[in-house]
């Protein structure tokens, strides 16, 4: 039986409730867009504006020809899947009765530059991403387990990265 808290984790699930139940009622609510604006600041250097919060900085390693400002973008690719992951597993701990004392989730992606620079035609992207997800929590390993499923098959990161997207790129 899933227990339901409405304040564990740190978490409001109260709201996701909320949320979950005018979706199940309004079905046109789920599609939603999201948005990120970038600007390029000279280099390798740029912004990318996300809703009112302050600009994140990106840029490549001085070994990439960057000057070492901030995250290239895809060791943000990698935060943005581990970040998913943090917030599913929070959500989903605290739905189910879960407290967490502790959680590190380690991603780590194989890539190779071959393509990027032009020395090779090929796959220019990751051609694997492993996760590791290290959490000190009350819950047995039985309910463990079954957050785990639950946090893989519901994370919107995951899932975009695990298939094929149709991607747009135009020039204006």
């Amino acid at each position: 039986m899933t227990t339901v808290t409405t304040q564990m984790n740190n978490v409001e699930i109260g709201k996701v409730a909320s949320l979950a139940e005018k979706i199940a009622s309004e079905p046109q609510v789920a599609k939603t867009t999201w948005r990120a604006d970038v600007r390029w600041n000279g280099g390798f250097r740029s912004e990318a504006q996300v809703r009112d919060f302050a600009p994140s900085k990106s840029d490549e390693p001085a070994q990439l020809g960057g000057t070492d400002t901030g995250p290239n973008p895809v060791e943000q690719l990698l935060s943005a899947l581990g970040n998913c992951l943090a917030v599913g597993y929070a959500a989903n701990a605290t739905a189910a009765g879960i407290t967490i004392q502790d959680m590190k989730i380690e991603v780590e992606g194989n890539l190779d530059l071959h393509t990027f620079l032009g020395l090779k035609d090929g796959n220019a992207g990751f051609s694997d991403i492993s996760v590791q997800v290290s959490m000190d929590s009350d819950g047995s390993d039985e309910a463990l387990q079954a957050l785990h499923k639950k946090v893989i098959a519901t994370s919107p990161v995951g899932h975009t990265l695990g298939r094929v997207v149709p991607l747009s790129i135009e020039m204006a």
